[in-house]
């Protein structure tokens, strides 16, 4: 199991990003009472029998991981949503993307610690591959929203560790402000 909140997002983030997504949408909520994921992206999506699947623990999508038969993702996420108060739903069409909906009582004993969100979306942002993704982060009244493409025109790119740690600092200045 994930040791942090920060580290399913990564996980469930980056397989939108796997799907052959151009467009990732990223929102966090958290409310006092809930804490809401909701990831949606313009993947390449799945029929209706896949869906049925996604959280069997016994399946995994062919070709996805070599030498693998089973896929934990989902089923953990599922069992980590309902043991804490929470739910999840999928919706996805075959080639036009899936939307992934995710929950958590906030104040729920068994909830994991959120965990380094910055680093999480530094590095979601740093992801291999060609696509924009948006990270929306809302607390109460307070909300901030960052497109990649946006922070690394702003830092001037982030391949430098100096674009790295201005990215770095600006996220965790938003962060700070909510």
């Amino acid at each position: 199991m994930h040791a942090t909140l920060a580290d399913v997002i990564a996980d469930t983030t980056q397989n939108a990003i796997e799907a052959g997504a151009k467009h990732v949408s990223l929102t966090l909520v958290e409310d006092g009472a809930t804490i809401a994921v909701t990831i949606a992206d313009d993947g390449k999506g799945m029929d209706a029998a896949t869906q049925a699947r996604a959280f069997n623990p016994f399946y995994t999508e062919p070709g996805k991981h070599d030498k693998r038969k089973v896929g934990l993702g989902l089923p953990i996420l599922k069992q980590l949503c309902e043991s804490t108060d929470g739910a999840v739903s999928l919706t996805s069409e075959k080639g036009v993307g899936t939307e992934l909906k995710y929950s958590f009582s906030a104040r729920h004993i068994d909830l994991p610690p959120m965990g380094d969100l910055v680093g999480m979306v530094m590095m979601l942002f740093n992801y291999p591959g060609d696509f924009e993704l948006t990270f929306t982060h809302r607390k109460g009244a307070e909300e901030y929203a960052i497109q990649r493409s946006e922070l690394a025109e702003a830092v001037g790119g982030l391949e430098t560790v100096e674009g790295l740690s201005l990215a770095r600092d600006f996220l965790q200045s938003q962060e700070d402000a909510l």
